[in-house]
C-alpha cells in the first residue's frame, strides 16, 4: 500500500510539473530519490505519465486543435483562402517540435538524469524566468512568426535534459521575443501535443522490450494522477499566470535546484 502512495504522489507531481515552468523529469528524478522509489527506467514511467498529461491537455485545447485541423484541410483540399493563418500555424507547430525531436531521438540515452545535472538544469531554468521577469515591461507582439517558431523551437531542443522545463524554456523563447504570454502558452503546449505523439509510440514500444517489470498497479494510479492534476493545472496556470508571476517560479527553480544539489553531495 505504501508503495501504492508513492506511486500517486509521483503522478501528481507529474500532472502538476509537467504544466507548470518548473520541469517534470527533474521532479521525478529528485522526488524518486527522496520517496526510495526505483524508476529503474525513467523513459517508460515518464512515457506513462506524459500520457496523462497529453490527453488532459488535449482536453483542454479541444477547440482549438479541431479548429486548427478543420481550417488547414479547408485551405489546403478546398483552397479557402481565409483559413490560411490555420495552415501556417500548423506549420510554424511542425516548424517547432523537429529540433527536439532530432536531438532527443540522437541523444536520448546520453543524457545524464541524476541529482547532480538535476540541480544545474533547474537553476538554468530559474535563470530563464528571472531574465524573463527582469524584461517584462516591453510591447509584446500579437502574432508568432516563422522566425519565432523556429527559435521557440530551437529552446525547446533543450527540454531533453532533466531539470530543464519544457513549458519554462518554451515560455523564455517566446517571451524574449516579445510574444505575448498567452500566444506563448497556447504554442508551447500546442507543440507539446504535437511532440508526444511520438515520444509515446517510442515509450510503449520500449515498455513492451523492457526486460525489467513494472508496477502496473503504481503506474496506472501515476497515469490517472498525471491526467488530472495536468488538467487542473493547465486551467489555474491559463487563467491566472502573468509575467510579473514568473518571478516566483524563478526562486522556486532555484531552491529545487540548490536542493538537489545538497542532496548529490552529502
Amino acid at each position: 500500500m505504501l508503495e501504492i502512495i508513492k506511486y500517486i504522489i509521483l503522478g501528481i507531481i507529474q500532472g502538476i510539473t509537467e504544466i507548470f515552468p518548473v520541469s517534470s523529469s527533474g521532479h521525478l528524478t529528485l522526488f524518486s530519490y527522496l520517496l526510495d522509489i526505483d524508476l529503474t527506467n525513467l523513459t517508460i514511467f515518464l512515457m506513462i505519465t506524459n500520457t496523462g498529461s497529453f490527453l488532459a491537455l488535449l482536453l483542454f485545447f479541444r477547440n482549438d486543435i479541431k479548429e486548427l485541423i478543420v481550417g488547414t484541410f479547408k485551405f489546403l483540399f478546398k483552397k479557402e483562402e481565409n483559413y490560411k493563418p490555420d495552415f501556417e500555424y500548423v506549420v510554424k507547430l511542425i516548424i517547432a517540435v523537429i529540433p527536439i525531436g532530432v536531438f532527443g531521438l540522437l541523444f536520448k540515452d546520453m543524457l545524464p538524469e541524476d541529482l547532480l545535472s538535476v540541480g544545474f538544469a533547474l537553476i538554468v531554468t530559474s535563470v530563464l524566468l528571472f531574465y524573463v521577469y527582469m524584461v517584462r515591461d516591453i510591447e509584446w507582439k500579437k502574432d508568432i512568426s516563422w522566425k519565432n517558431a523556429l527559435i521557440i523551437g530551437s529552446f525547446q531542443m533543450f527540454a531533453v535534459f532533466p531539470g530543464i522545463s519544457r513549458s519554462g524554456i518554451t515560455m523564455s523563447g517566446g517571451l524574449i521575443q516579445k510574444i505575448e504570454l498567452k500566444k506563448v502558452l497556447k504554442f508551447s503546449f500546442l507543440s507539446y501535443i504535437m511532440v508526444s505523439v511520438p515520444v509515446m509510440l517510442l515509450g510503449f514500444y520500449e515498455a513492451l522490450n523492457a526486460s525489467e517489470s513494472i508496477h502496473v498497479i503504481g503506474y496506472s494510479l501515476a497515469f490517472v494522477m498525471s491526467f488530472v492534476f495536468s488538467f487542473i493545472s493547465v486551467r489555474i496556470l491559463y487563467k491566472y499566470v502573468k509575467v510579473q508571476n514568473l518571478i516566483y517560479f524563478a526562486i522556486y527553480c532555484l531552491i529545487v535546484g540548490g536542493v538537489s544539489l545538497v542532496l548529490h553531495f552529502i
